[in-house]
C-alpha cells in the first residue's frame, strides 16, 4: 500500500472542500492599490467643494469666508495691479529673499553646532542647553529684543527667521551626526584619515539625510515667522500685505496671501525631497 504525498492529492472538485488544506494556503484576492496622490487630490477637491458650498449657501458672511471666485479674482486683480504699492510678484520675491537669507544663515551655524553637540560632550554642554532654551521661545516674544539691538531694517527681521530655523537645522544635524555607524569611523581612521578628513567624507555624507530634513522643518517654522517679522517697518513681503489687508478686513487678500504662502511651502518642500532622492539615495534603506 502506498501513500500518496500531499502534492499527489488529486485538486478538489469545484464546490467541494479540501479537509487538507489551510486557510493560509489559499490564495487572497489582489486589493487595489490606491495611490497617495489621487487620495490627496481627491481631498483637495473636496475640500474646494465644501469651502464653495458655504460661501454660495451664505453659511458665513462674506466678510469673514469669501468665495474661492472671490479669492481668484483678488489674485488676478494683485498680480496684475498690486495691493498696497507692490505687485504681488514683488511681495513673494521679498518674502522669499527673507525666508532664504535667513536659511542661509541658520545652515552656516546650526550645522557646526550640530556637529559640535555630536561629536564633542563639550561641544554638547554648551550648545545643548543654549538651543534647548531657544527652541520653545516664541518668534514673538525675543523680537523686540531684536529691534532694539539691531533696528528695524532688514537685517532684524532676517535675523529673527533665522532664530526661528536655527534650532531644527542643529538638533536634526546632531541627530544625524550620533547616528552614524561606529564601523565606518573606525574603517576610515583604520585607512589612515585624519579628524578633518573623517568628518568630511564618513559623518556630514551619512548625517545628511538628517540635516535635509532639519532643513525642511526649518522652512516651515520660517514661513510662519516671516509675518511676525514683517509687522516692524516692512514695505513688502506676504506677511506685510496679510497684516495690511486684515487690517482693513479685506478678507479675500488676507486667504490669497495664506495661499500663496501655502503654495510656495508646498512647492519648496517638494524640490527638497527630489534633491533629497538626488544626494541621498540610501536613506532610509540601510
Amino acid at each position: 500500500m502506498s501513500v500518496s504525498t500531499y502534492s499527489e492529492r488529486p485538486a478538489a472538485k469545484a464546490g467541494e472542500t479540501d479537509g487538507f488544506s489551510v486557510p493560509w494556503s489559499r490564495p487572497r484576492p489582489k486589493r487595489a492599490v490606491v495611490s497617495g496622490r489621487l487620495v490627496s487630490a481627491v481631498t483637495i477637491l473636496l475640500l474646494l467643494a465644501a469651502w464653495t458650498a458655504a460661501a454660495s449657501l451664505e453659511l458665513v458672511s462674506p466678510v469673514f469666508l469669501p468665495s474661492p471666485a472671490a479669492v481668484w479674482a483678488k489674485f488676478v486683480v494683485g498680480a496684475r495691479d498690486g495691493f498696497v504699492d507692490a505687485t504681488l510678484l514683488q511681495h513673494t520675491l521679498a518674502s522669499l529673499w527673507r525666508v532664504f537669507a535667513a536659511l542661509i544663515v541658520a545652515i552656516l551655524v546650526g550645522v557646526p553646532i550640530g556637529l559640535a553637540i555630536g561629536i564633542s560632550r563639550i561641544g554638547r554642554g554648551v550648545f545643548d542647553p543654549l538651543l534647548e532654551f531657544l527652541r520653545p521661545i516664541p518668534p514673538l516674544a525675543y523680537l523686540p529684543l531684536i529691534i532694539i539691538w539691531f533696528g528695524i531694517g532688514e537685517p532684524s527681521k532676517i535675523l529673527v527667521i533665522a532664530i526661528a530655523m536655527l534650532a531644527p537645522v542643529a538638533l536634526s544635524t546632531a541627530a544625524g551626526v550620533r547616528g552614524v555607524s561606529r564601523e565606518r569611523v573606525d574603517a576610515a581612521r583604520s585607512l589612515g584619515a585624519t579628524r578633518a578628513q573623517v568628518i568630511r567624507h564618513v559623518i556630514l555624507p551619512s548625517a545628511l539625510p538628517s540635516i535635509l530634513t532639519g532643513l525642511r522643518i526649518a522652512l516651515g517654522a520660517g514661513w510662519s515667522t516671516l509675518v511676525a517679522a514683517e509687522l516692524v517697518a516692512a514695505t513688502r513681503g506676504l506677511g506685510f500685505m496679510i497684516q495690511s489687508a486684515a487690517q482693513f478686513l479685506v478678507t479675500d487678500v488676507v486667504v490669497m496671501g495664506i495661499l500663496v504662502i501655502a503654495i510656495i511651502a508646498f512647492a519648496l518642500e517638494f524640490v527638497i525631497r527630489r534633491v533629497e532622492r538626488v544626494l541621498v539615495p540610501w536613506a532610509g534603506r540601510e
